[in-house]
């Protein structure tokens, strides 16, 4: 399938982010696909465009659209981001402007308890983008998990395991999961965990069999509406903490969740700030983020249980 975006909308992207020039394609040159290529396209992504739900609590029509050129002008030109299928929609179409071959696939989770995935996995309610490049390597990349996702792309191979922020590591697994009746299937597990002498974690899984846009239509449509979905009663906001020189990798975060902001650095978390009324969050928000909210969308919130004045 090819990008929804031209060669000048993948120009203003890639200005955004500020991609190194060697990285950059001109009319005369076309970067190698190659892990630092794509790692850099990742880092940049996460510490540039946050995951955020804002829309479906701060709007008058709680709708989550996922036309590309709609999420194209939500990210660049109005400095927002989106949930998971927003931003990892958008992110598959600059994959594909820039010439690599990628495809996304839905993803199953397990939800938190008391912080920690754990339980059954839900249907699916999540995106990740595949890409393999030039020399035949696989990876898995997921620009909109939020908090315990991954800083940079993931080799699907069977434990490998990739640093991510402070003593977090992480590994995709290739295995059953408790709930197929199948003996043959394999997914690949996202697992995580906090340090080298701590238990691994399993957060998600997915296959590599090609999603459809239409499908995440269907699994956005569930995620956006139903009182099931922690989208829907949870105000979220993450965005990514990286230096900067040419060559920085990710080195924390900044995460708004209902009304409190907190900074993890180097594996330690810090609380910033509590808000207990909307006015100190919609300062949060620009203060941390960035995202200045217009008076319609701020009033999209009164009479939700998300608004910080009702509890």
């Amino acid at each position: 399938m090819a990008s929804a975006y031209t060669d000048e909308q993948i120009t203003q992207y890639l200005d955004l982010i500020r991609l190194p020039e060697k990285y950059r394609p001109t009319s005369s040159y076309s970067p190698p696909k190659t892990l630092a290529f794509l790692t850099a396209l990742h880092t940049r992504q996460i510490s540039t465009i946050p995951y955020e739900n804002l829309c479906l609590h701060y709007a008058q029509k709680k709708e989550i659209p996922l036309d590309p050129q709609l999420l194209y002008g939500k990210c660049i030109k109005n400095g927002r981001g989106g949930y998971c299928m927003e931003v990892s929609i958008f992110f598959y179409h600059v994959l594909r402007g820039l010439g690599l071959e990628a495809y996304m696939t839905g993803v199953r989770i397990r939800p938190r308890v008391g912080g920690v995935p754990q339980g059954d996995y839900m249907g699916w309610v999540h995106i990740v983008n595949i890409v393999t490049l030039d020399d035949g390597t696989k990876y898995m990349l997921d620009v909109a998990f939020g908090g315990d996702g991954a800083t940079k792309p993931i080799p699907l191979v069977d434990g490998q395991i990739t640093p991510n922020i402070g003593t977090q590591e992480l590994r995709l697994v290739h295995d059953r999961i408790p709930q197929q009746s199948s003996q043959s299937q394999r997914w690949w597990i996202y697992q995580y965990r906090n340090g080298v002498e701590k238990e691994w974690n399993s957060f998600y899984c997915f296959s590599e069999t090609e999603f459809l846009h239409q499908d995440f239509e269907i699994m956005s449509y569930f995620a956006s509406t139903s009182k099931q979905s922690f989208q829907t009663f949870k105000v979220l906001v993450v965005k990514f903490l990286r230096g900067e020189s040419e060559d920085d990798e990710v080195y924390g975060k900044v995460m708004l969740v209902d009304g409190e902001v907190k900074i993890n650095t180097d594996g330690k978390t810090r609380v910033a700030k509590m808000c207990r009324t909307e006015e100190e969050r919609i300062d949060a928000l620009k203060e941390y983020f960035g995202i200045t909210l217009e008076k319609e969308e701020r009033e999209g919130i009164k009479g939700m249980s998300t608004e910080l004045s009702r509890k």
